[in-house]
């Protein structure tokens, strides 16, 4: 895969502060791997925010779990029916079983213990600053995406296909 070298705590912290500047859970962490492969795009963050407060407060699946599977997808993923998938659901495994293992789940409404849906349930997240729940969860998923992704890197016989990267200093424009 050749990852652009960028740490893991340097994408956490970009997540984190995406998330506190006033994007959501699943467009910070997308927009977090994206940067630090010099990735740019105007679909990114907006493809993923539908995906944010348990998918459009439905209480599904952690807006940051989403994110963190659009970034590993949208370096390991395939562009053809010719390509294989088992590479990137093998990555994308990896990282929810230690986001569940940091969390003890991926799913909003079980992590948070109230429904994003409602007017009462929103008065309880503020009430009891679960924002900081949340940025935990999307620090931690930033961190766990692309960690996951180096370690696939480095233990991988075949690359799973991913965009080709520009030299330093250019951007990437993926149409």
């Amino acid at each position: 895969m050749n990852l652009r070298e960028n740490t893991a705590d340097i994408v956490a912290a970009r997540a984190e502060e995406l998330f506190k500047s006033g994007l959501f859970c699943a467009e910070s962490v997308l927009l977090a791997v994206a940067e630090s492969q010099q990735i740019r795009n105007k679909l990114i963050p907006r493809i993923a925010t539908g995906f944010c407060s348990g998918v459009a407060r439905t209480g599904g699946q952690c807006g940051a779990v989403s994110g963190a599977i659009l970034a590993i997808s949208m370096l390991c993923g395939r562009d053809s029916n010719a390509t294989p998938v088992e590479s990137n659901y093998r990555i994308v495994r990896s990282f929810i079983g230690k986001f569940k293992k940091a969390f003890g789940d991926t799913n909003c409404f079980s992590l948070l213990g109230c429904p994003l849906d409602t007017p009462e349930g929103q008065a309880w997240y503020k009430e009891n600053n679960l924002l900081e729940k949340c940025v935990a969860f999307t620090r931690e998923a930033g961190r766990l995406a692309i960690s996951t992704l180096q370690e696939a890197d480095e233990s991988a016989e075949e690359p799973p296909s991913r965009p080709v990267l520009p030299e330093k200093g250019e951007e990437t424009e993926i149409l």
